[in-house]
């Protein structure tokens, strides 16, 4: 293993072209030809319009185009072009709905990106077994439509509608978290063309257990593998039931600390809180302008709970005498689902709401989590230091779980800014590790964290890493750049 690795380590980490290539930044006519020939014409573009919308996310990294863009319309196709590209020494870069926050999709090799978005079916829901598979192009809204009427729905919600496979690709979770888990506990089995176009199940063909110890866990592998070993087309999904009772809460504090110190303590009294969420002044304050809410301008917690009605009234008494103890204000009660959905639409667009705070300024999310004993601390500092920092943005975060964003808004032109928020990050990024955290709770390494996941997990740790990496995609073709 050791040889193979030292052997193929100048193909993981650095670039070294590609056959049947043209100018440099073009793709050959006849590879382009061969790409037209197994999805269709219409189905490749190399536009510069195009190809630019897919060279970046929502993140502040460059724009770095692909020199294609490919729309398959089933998985032999998946498989067929991945085996073209890989013959031929081209890179490929999986693209769902282009909502993700480390440029992920960025190409920063060129070669083909591989949109999965006209692969959007549904192919099997089994209300019994709480179970469904989709193919990646689905979103979690159009999912959760589908459902309306079994009874079921899916949890995993970030703030974008991304795709469901771009969120098992990136380990994505959201404000359901803390009760349903995130979408590494709510995936089962997955379909993978792998880059040489073979396709692997990763818990068998067809199967939808509850739980399984069959060998070495190949679905959880592909978790959070963010496009660097192989293209996610299909995920069997476990469902929950819909709760019968469901009831929403926010309520402002006098600090932070008093917001999060009751966070901790609600968790601690084994409240089982569907969700709880943390938002600073700034964030309320843009939230406030951009949802048309008329919340306090002041560290705010927003909650919900699922349950039978009796046992809600006791986990709204309870979570009351908590949040009061610590000095809580201006409670508002939400119990019709109208009321409700205002409430985490608007948490869900804090991002957008934040942004439309400085028109024409890119946004940074930094997306550290620690254990939920350190996260007072930990927040209470970061809170401080944003201020004196001279940067601008707010704080928002899924405390249920210890993880928590910055999101700070940075001006693209304006290079010294960029350098300031870059530091802050990375200091951030440390001060979480040193308080046995993690880097990233939800977003991924993409481009930014590489360095945070080497002092995170180690050197054994990281070659670990790269010997998977080396196994499966020997050539270091797929999303290149990304994660190691």
């Amino acid at each position: 293993m050791a040889s193979l690795l030292r052997a193929a380590a100048p193909g993981l980490f650095s670039w070294r072209g590609y056959c049947s290539r043209g100018s440099q930044g073009e793709l050959s006519k006849g590879f382009v030809e061969s790409l037209k020939a197994i999805v269709g014409s219409p189905h490749v573009s190399t536009a510069a319009a195009v190809r630019e919308h897919h060279g970046q996310d929502e993140s502040i990294h460059r724009c770095q185009p692909p020199d294609a863009v490919v729309w398959p319309q089933n998985v032999d196709q998946v498989s067929r072009l991945a085996a073209l590209c890989y013959g031929q020494g081209v890179p490929i870069i999986p693209f769902g709905t282009g909502t993700g926050l480390e440029g992920g999709v960025c190409a920063v090799q060129g070669g083909v990106c591989i949109n999965l978005t006209h692969m959007d079916r549904i192919t099997e829901l089994n209300t019994e077994d709480f179970s469904v598979v989709v193919e990646p192009g689905v979103t979690r809204k159009a999912l959760n439509a589908h459902l309306r009427n079994s009874g079921l729905w899916f949890t995993v919600d970030p703030g974008a509608d991304a795709s469901i496979c771009g969120m098992v690709a990136t380990g994505a979770s959201g404000t359901n978290s803390v009760r349903y888990g995130t979408i590494r506990d709510n995936v089962v089995n997955l379909e993978v063309v792998l880059p040489d176009g073979r396709l692997l199940h990763t818990a068998g063909q067809g199967r939808h257990f509850r739980k399984s110890a069959a060998g070495y866990n190949l679905t959880g592998l592909f978790v959070g593998s963010e496009g660097t070993l192989g293209l996610i087309t299909s995920a069997t999904l476990r469902l929950h039931p819909v709760p019968e009772a469901t009831v929403a809460a926010t309520c402002a504090f006098p600090s932070v600390q008093a917001a999060v110190d009751s966070t901790v303590q609600i968790l601690q009294a084994a409240v089982p809180v569907a969700r709880i969420e943390f938002l600073d002044d700034v964030t309320m304050d843009a939230c406030n302008r951009h949802s048309k809410l008329s919340c306090a301008m002041a560290p705010t917690l927003f909650l919900e709970f699922h349950g039978s009605e009796q046992a809600l009234a006791e986990q709204v008494q309870h979570t009351e005498a908590i949040t009061q103890q610590n000095g809580a204000s201006h409670f508002s009660w939400a119990k019709e689902s109208e009321e409700r959905n205002q409430l985490w639409a608007a948490r869900h667009n804090a991002w957008y709401a934040l942004l439309a705070l400085s028109p024409g300024c890119k946004g940074y999310s930094t997306d550290v989590c620690v254990p939920i004993s350190r996260l007072p601390e930990i927040l209470v500092q970061t809170k401080e230091e944003l201020k004196t920092s001279g940067l601008k943005g707010g704080i928002v975060g899924h405390v249920g779980d210890g993880n928590f964003h910055c999101i700070l808004l940075v001006n693209p032109d304006d290079d010294e800014e960029h350098h300031r928020v870059t530091a802050f990050t990375k200091k951030l990024g440390r001060r979480a590790l040193a308080l046995h955290g993690t880097c990233t709770g939800e977003h991924g390494i993409g481009l930014g964290k590489r360095q945070l996941l080497q002092e995170e997990i180690g050197a054994v740790g990281m070659e670990t890493m790269r010997q998977l990496k080396v196994m499966l995609d020997p050539r270091s073709l797929m999303n290149p750049g990304k994660v190691l």
